[in-house]
């Protein structure tokens, strides 16, 4: 009879890293060494999703307002009112943002 985590105990032994389940934290943390038992909840630590970058145009005036335009490359826009975003990968929600100059 196959043991029910037979795969993540071999890519385990080939040097895969294993997360385990927190069921009532409902979290996934680093094992280094899984005890594999049976009823327990274990998985291949997923790729981390990279953040997504963009930059974005600021244009103010009378006409417009306040306005954001994503930057072209065929728009030179250095030095004048860029700001770079990083949003998270998964969740979409900004985490960073920095004034280019």
């Amino acid at each position: 009879m196959k043991r029910k985590h037979a795969e993540l105990i071999h890519a385990w032994a080939d040097g895969a890293q294993i997360q385990h389940h927190h069921k009532f934290e409902d979290r996934w943390d680093d094992v280094p060494n899984p005890r594999w038992i049976d009823d327990h909840y274990y998985r291949i630590k997923p790729e981390p999703i990279p953040e997504i970058v963009k930059v974005f145009y600021l244009e103010s005036n009378s006409l417009v307002g306040l306005r954001f335009s994503e930057s072209f490359v065929n728009i030179d826009t250095r030095g004048k009112n860029r700001i770079r975003c990083a949003f998270d990968g998964v969740t979409g929600q900004l985490k960073s943002a920095e004034v280019l100059k």
